[in-house]
């Protein structure tokens, strides 16, 4: 397999240059050549298959080459050694739970993913290898936990202050050795647009080995289809589901569409978001838009301006009609999202976080249009992230999970800096 540059200006690249280099040199995300189909009878037999053999399966023709498929089912199976349970909500809304990981976040699985790949394709360099990586909540928990401690990585991430959660803000801060945490006094596109600049600047280039975890990053983007093959293996109904997938930066739900096209059933998409409504927007209109962001209770979505749409769009052949019938997006606004936490909390007994309010809210609507059809939302996070609005809609002390609670005994420890690409550059160039 082979990638491409979305800017079209830059050499097609194995898998392994695509990981290493994160973005392509004419700055484009790079996209793989071909999308592989599923296995005759893969779909039909799934219920027979281990996680590991799915993700395996579905793995296997994207990295093509670039590792031994020993090595290759080794790291996938480190990566997804937690559940991925689907839970009944609802007769018809299920929730697919993605906190069940070492962060308690969907990101985990690309974090885990990414980290053993570039420990992999590392381990005969004595050159060291700098991850910068912009986060709006839990990429940088997640990422900051899947590198910790492999040779000849280190991990920058950028997080805007104030606007991370206390758990967050301690899975990014705490861990020291090869992870440096940097507090930008501004907003996650602030974050996004530093590390962006750093990957264009030729003196950083010149000095420093810079790859990204972001999910522009193929090594993130990709294994985030493995959960929705999970999801699909414990699905009960007869016609397939649709999947609402409460959506920042579009990563997520870009993944899910790559494993619908390659086979995977599915009726519709939802993207959720939150009152950053840039794709809303352009659903509607055909008109896309970037915004600054605004901060919102479901954080991790406070995305103006998504860099992983253009990767949607070149899923369907850059047909506005295509994503239209396949995709539909809604905005929920903070009101609405605390409401549903609370509503849903007290008629299911289920509690939701922030941003799988949003999922929920913008499913539950979708199927009282549509009342054949039956579908899941991706909780992408545990509610013990968000205490503040979980507990106020819920009027319950959420439990903390055994898996973070040595977090609360530790130091915070994060360099403060202004949401300014030379301050960034400075620090790199000097460090």
């Amino acid at each position: 397999m082979r990638y491409y540059s979305l800017n079209h200006n830059a050499p097609r690249v194995s898998f392994a240059e695509a990981a290493v280099k994160g973005q392509a040199p004419d700055k484009g995300l790079y996209f793989p050549e071909r999308i592989p189909s599923l296995p005759q009878g893969f779909i039909e037999n799934i219920k027979q298959y281990s996680k590991e053999e799915i993700g395996l399966t579905v793995m296997k023709p994207y990295v093509g080459g670039s590792i031994a498929d020993n090595e290759l089912q080794r790291i996938v199976n480190e990566t997804i050694n937690f559940e991925f349970p689907l839970v009944p909500i609802t007769d018809s809304i299920a929730s697919l739970e993605l906190f069940h990981g070492p962060t308690l976040a969907f990101k985990d699985v690309g974090a885990r993913f990414m980290s053993r790949c570039l420990g992999y394709f590392n381990r005969n360099s004595n050159e060291q290898v700098t991850v910068l990586v912009a986060t709006s909540g839990d990429t940088g928990g997640a990422v900051a936990n899947g590198f910790l401690g492999v040779e000849g990585v280190n991990v920058v991430i950028l997080y805007p202050s104030g606007k991370v959660s206390p758990v967050q803000e301690l899975q990014l801060t705490t861990l020291g050795q090869n992870i440096t945490a940097l507090e930008v006094q501004g907003t996650f596109d602030d974050c996004q647009a530093m590390v962006k600049q750093a990957f264009a600047d030729a003196d950083l280039n010149n000095k420093l080995s810079l790859t990204s975890a972001n999910s522009i990053n193929v090594a993130r983007w990709l294994p985030q289809q493995l959960y929705y093959f999970f999801a699909y293996q414990q699905w009960q109904h007869t016609s397939a589901p649709v999947i609402c997938v409460p959506s920042g930066n579009f990563g997520n739900i870009c993944a899910g569409i790559l494993a619908h096209v390659s086979g995977l059933p599915v009726t519709h998409f939802i993207a959720a978001c939150n009152a950053n409504d840039v794709v809303p927007q352009y659903i509607q209109s055909g008109q896309y838009q970037p915004k600054q962001a605004v901060a919102t209770i479901s954080n991790a979505m406070d995305v103006g301006n998504p860099s992983n749409f253009i990767r949607i769009l070149e899923l369907f052949h850059q047909q506005f009609n295509e994503l239209k019938n396949k995709m539909s997006s809604v905005s929920v606004d903070d009101a609405t999202t605390t409401k549903t936490i609370k509503d849903v909390f007290q008629q299911h007994h289920y509690t939701l976080d922030p941003h799988g309010a949003v999922a929920y809210y913008a499913l539950d609507q979708y199927l009282q249009q549509h009342m054949a059809d039956k579908g899941f939302i991706l909780e992408t996070a545990h509610p013990v992230k968000f205490p503040d609005t979980v507990e106020e809609a819920t009027q319950q002390k959420i439990a903390i999970p055994e898996s973070v609670q040595y977090l609360l005994h530790l130091q915070k420890q994060s360099i403060t800096m202004p949401p300014i690409f030379d301050a960034l550059k400075e620090w790199l160039m000097n460090r």
